[in-house]
């Protein structure tokens, strides 16, 4: 029974504690000034958007960040702006206070989420990157990003609904990521795949049964190309139906 009233009475302390640290500490962060802007976010991001662009996005939701009470600065509206930027999937904004010398200092930390593209789509109807969801990031002298590339006559709504699905199947298969550096899609809507091994082209014809043919193309492969017979070929046809035309040099 003693051992039960102990316990609580550990417990009580431990509550009355926190409720007085909580009020204290409300009451002291209602007077503590923003000091500085701090923007964090992941060093490895395939592409990201530096420092300064991301203090531009910010002050431009808020340019009296700097010298104003934490209490009154809007982090919902200031994650907002910030993920107007193309290349921003999320963006997170924490209100800090740290203790200082002889009293506490505000700091905003503001961090970003970046998008991931899976391709680069070079073609007279836009220079772009797309993600997995099919979004649009811009090309930039800030970053570039080492992904697969399709070039061609390509159409925006060809690059959602067609061409990226072939892309993350491509991914989902370590051999083929590894395998494939270009798409390039002709005025007829045939598909060429350029890989990294090899001088031959792949003709895989227009964007249909594309599993069936990569699996005949990775049984040639195994049967006919790993047998030191890489250069002797210059184009392997998948256009017809369970077929293999291979045309050599």
């Amino acid at each position: 029974m003693w051992r039960r009233i102990f316990k609580f009475s550990g417990l009580l302390v431990v509550i009355v504690f926190l409720i007085i640290t909580l009020a204290f500490t409300s009451h002291e962060s209602r007077d503590i000034i923003c000091r500085n802007i701090e923007v964090d976010f992941r060093p490895d991001d395939i592409i990201k958007i530096n420092n300064s662009e991301i203090l531009k996005l910010v002050k431009s939701a808020d340019d009296s960040i700097v010298g104003k009470n934490l209490s009154k600065i809007n982090a919902e509206f200031i994650e907002q702006e910030v993920e107007k930027h193309k290349a921003v999937l999320k963006a997170e904004v924490y209100k800090v206070w740290v203790k200082d010398s002889t009293s506490y200092k505000g700091i905003l930390t503001v961090k970003v989420k970046h998008r991931k593209p899976v391709v680069r789509i070079v073609s007279e109807n836009g220079n772009y990157y797309m993600d997995k969801s099919g979004r649009r990031i811009p090309v930039s002298n800030q970053y570039t990003a080492n992904v697969l590339a399709a070039t061609g006559n390509i159409s925006e709504k060809f690059a959602v609904e067609k061409l990226l699905p072939f892309i993350l199947y491509l991914k989902e298969d370590e051999f083929w990521e590894a395998q494939i550096e270009q798409i390039h899609l002709e005025n007829n809507g045939d598909v060429l795949l350029i890989p990294l091994v090899g001088d031959q082209i792949i003709e895989l014809g227009k964007l249909e049964n594309y599993e069936a043919k990569l699996r005949n193309m990775r049984a040639f492969y195994n049967q006919v190309l790993a047998a030191n017979n890489w250069d002797k070929y210059k184009s392997v046809s998948l256009k017809y139906s369970n077929q293999i035309v291979a045309k050599k040099r």
